[in-house]
């Protein structure tokens, strides 16, 4: 009859822990959001490097490690795989942790960015100058990226900076740093230094280091669409 096998499909999980969010022995809940992201970025770079460890026996987490009557396959390393996978299924539960509370720590951060404009409005509006904040509307969009003027989009410290004048409805997300001559943007009368506070869905709150900004350019080649810009003039 021979002698029972374990599961030889299930990951094998070394003696000691095997796997744990370089923290330095701190809880997630008491990393700031930077420190949260570094570590989201070290098991991303992990993952993807156990993942080439499959790929170079040839398998994935769901490959039949045995043959089909049932023997281990001679053709492999069976424990480095098992090993691996084990390493691998341990990293996405703690990428899933991180990825909680990375989103926790993002929505905590814009909802401490909106009270503080609210304060900053509310002192500037009983102590400080008057500022006009004039705000154009264009539906002249550029036909590609290509035509797209080019942003830098401001840093979390900045974004309190930014968001802090009177008057403004929805928070400047990125500056104008140049924009092409002749092109629609130019057309639409964008200029160096003005604050992007919309492009057509894509705001403060949503736009992901500018990446939504070219994929609603891209989506809407040749149409029209809402982009909504400020300059600000100093009321003497």
């Amino acid at each position: 009859m021979g002698i029972p096998m374990d599961d030889i499909h299930a990951p094998t999980v070394a003696s000691g822990p095997t796997s744990a969010p370089e923290t330095n022995g701190r809880e997630l809940s008491s990393l700031s959001l930077n420190e949260l992201f570094e570590e989201k970025t070290r098991l991303e770079a992990e993952l993807k490097a156990l993942s080439s460890v499959l790929d170079s026996h040839g398998v994935n987490m769901s490959t039949s490690l045995t043959t089909f009557d049932g023997y281990p396959r001679d053709d492999l390393d069976i424990a480095q795989i098992r090993t691996t996978r084990a390493r691998i299924i341990h990293l996405r539960n703690d990428y899933k942790d991180i990825m909680e509370k990375v989103e926790q720590g993002v929505h905590a951060h814009f909802a401490r960015l909106q009270q503080q404009q609210q304060q900053q409005q509310q002192q500037q509006n009983t102590s400080c100058p008057p500022t006009a904040t004039t705000t154009s509307t264009s539906t002249s969009m550029p036909n590609s990226t290509n035509d797209l003027p080019i942003l830098t989009s401001p840093t979390i410290e900045d974004s309190t900076t930014t968001s802090s004048q009177p008057g403004i409805i929805e928070t400047p997300f990125a500056k104008i740093n140049s924009v092409v001559e002749g092109s629609p943007a130019a057309q639409a009368g964008i200029k160096v230094g003005d604050r992007i506070r919309s492009v057509g869905h894509v705001n403060w709150m949503n736009h992901e280091n500018l990446m939504k900004v070219a994929e609603v350019v891209q989506r809407n080649e040749g149409v029209s669409f809402l982009f909504c810009f400020c300059f600000e003039i100093t009321v003497s």
